[in-house]
């Protein structure tokens, strides 16, 4: 039996979200974070799909619990950052009731990021999930692909053809890998991802597949949008390559401390019943939410702050990983 890794609009039987738990990463964010991510948790198990959060102590477990209802159910595990998109499991299906795990090593986004857990966590959730578990020997997060569900993954060069990743690896070998372990059929190769972006241009926050043949990308916004050279060479790319690009406009510069931002609305999270929409307090809140919104009319759309979870590296897609239903 063929196993291929479903797009996250296939139904899902349930949503792991990490919690954030470490005042280092979140400097002067962290309470705020946790907040924030609560309320992810808590609007998607409101919308009836379990949530299952992932939170790291026992003092780390009574915050969470001081924050979400009682439909959210907490789960403690050691984990280092909460961006189980690329440490959580890769949920593959067979199409007649089967699902396995594969899991790919982890060197904490280029060997800048390595934390206690991180390597560890992905197996240990597909493991009490019951799944059997399928090794790739070599270096891929979840946040650095997405799929069409009909064969087709984007991803970006930036990351994936990074040298602190798999030097030992020619795009072409990548090419093969991908569709070997994870059933693709072709590759879709994007530049480079969003400036400051810590992944090295994780592809989640910049292009998303909402349909089959059908990719979304940002419209750059104002003249000093940070972001609109990449952009643009994404959009000539994507058509280029043959698919349907629909526009979501960017939320345009956005800087803390003098630092360029990589916000982004790419960074939603698909569920079963819900998309969630990560916003920073920009005058594009609105309009990106709509936007997205109009992807997606068989579910129901919600923009919910993100400013402080983007403080520690990412959005409500990074933190989250779905179980497709079998």
């Amino acid at each position: 039996m063929t196993f291929s890794f479903p797009p996250e609009w296939h139904p899902q039987d349930w949503l792991w979200i990490g919690f954030p738990h470490d005042a280092e990463e979140w400097p002067g964010f962290l309470d705020a974070a946790q907040a924030q991510i609560a309320a992810f948790a808590g609007a998607v198990a409101e919308s009836g799909q379990e949530v299952r959060l992932i939170v790291r102590s026992e003092a780390n477990e009574a915050r969470a619990r001081r924050l979400v209802g009682s439909k959210v159910t907490l789960e403690r595990r050691t984990y280092g950052d909460v961006w189980l998109r690329d440490t959580g499991p890769l949920v593959r299906t067979d199409g007649a009731g089967g699902r396995r795990a594969r899991r790919f090593g982890f060197n904490g986004w280029g060997g800048k990021y390595l934390m206690e857990g991180d390597q560890t966590i992905g197996a240990e959730l597909a493991r009490d999930a019951g799944l059997e578990i399928d090794t790739s020997d070599w270096i891929l997060e979840g946040g650095a692909i997405d799929t069409d569900g009909a064969g087709v993954v984007a991803t970006t060069e930036q990351c994936l053809l990074n040298p602190n990743r798999n030097p030992q690896l020619s795009r072409g070998e990548i090419e093969r890998q991908l569709c070997a372990d994870l059933g693709f059929e072709r590759v879709l190769w994007l530049g480079d991802g969003l400036i400051n972006d810590h992944t090295d241009g994780h592809v989640d926050n910049l292009a998303r597949f909402v349909a089959p043949g059908v990719l979304a990308l940002p419209r750059a916004n104002g003249a000093n949008d940070p972001n609109a050279a990449i952009y643009a060479d994404a959009k000539a790319r994507a058509e280029a390559f043959g698919v349907t690009v629909r526009e979501v406009p960017s939320p345009g510069l956005l800087e803390r401390d003098g630092r360029i931002e990589p916000a982004s609305y790419m960074n939603f999270a698909i569920t079963s019943k819900l998309v969630v929409v990560p916003t920073f307090g920009m005058a594009m809140d609105a309009e990106g939410v709509a936007a997205v919104a109009e992807l997606f009319p068989d579910r129901d759309c919600l923009g919910l702050p993100a400013d402080a979870v983007l403080a520690g590296g990412g959005g409500f897609h990074c933190a989250s990983q779905q179980m497709p239903s079998a």
